[in-house]
């Protein structure tokens, strides 16, 4: 069990997207982001698995064909696209459901922060746009929630963090409860 280096882990990067969250303007948000890794469902299974150079999740899959602790997670986390997903009545299975704005920005912000904790001094502004572009084959997201999140990845990428929060900030912002989506 690895249970001081699964703390200092989660508990970096859960500093990394609460910081990208103020620059993001959604503050409150991040201050609530992944509360659900301290719990036992989750921390167990990250300290027992826990390896450093990637997600203790991808370690479980090995061990058992399964995450026990990304279920748990997944479906408590509104900021992962698993979450968003629904029955269609009409088509009679499930679909991929668009996420909302707040939800997305902190998604973009979750994913440059785990960039960041697990690439270390390999990390570049390029290297969340890859992680993104390699999963792409397999990855279940609604159309337009892929765009989005792309846009901001290839924004990152080319311009920087510095422009891309900016942009967040005062582009893609929701406002309020209604969460309406401002994209060119």
């Amino acid at each position: 069990m690895h249970i001081w280096k699964h703390f200092s882990t989660i508990t970096r990067h859960r500093h990394k997207v609460i910081a990208h969250c103020f620059k993001a303007g959604i503050f409150w948000q991040g201050l609530f982001h992944d509360l659900s890794k301290y719990s036992p469902a989750e921390f167990i299974p990250g300290a027992r698995c826990y390896q450093g150079f990637q997600s203790p999740n991808e370690r479980e899959r090995e061990l058992y064909g399964f995450s026990r602790a990304w279920l748990h997670h997944q479906g408590r986390n509104k900021h992962h696209f698993e979450y968003w997903v629904d029955y269609n009545q009409e088509l009679n299975r499930k679909e991929p459901v668009q996420m909302p704005t707040r939800y997305l920005i902190e998604m973009f912000c979750d994913r440059v922060a785990a960039s960041k904790i697990y690439f270390g001094e390999d990390y570049d502004q390029s290297k969340p746009y890859q992680y993104f572009d390699k999963g792409r084959k397999r990855r279940w997201m609604h159309e337009e929630t892929s765009r989005r999140l792309e846009e901001l990845l290839v924004m990152l990428r080319d311009k920087g963090e510095e422009e891309t929060f900016s942009y967040i900030r005062n582009v893609v912002k929701p406002e309020g409860k209604k969460d309406k989506i401002h994209w060119k």
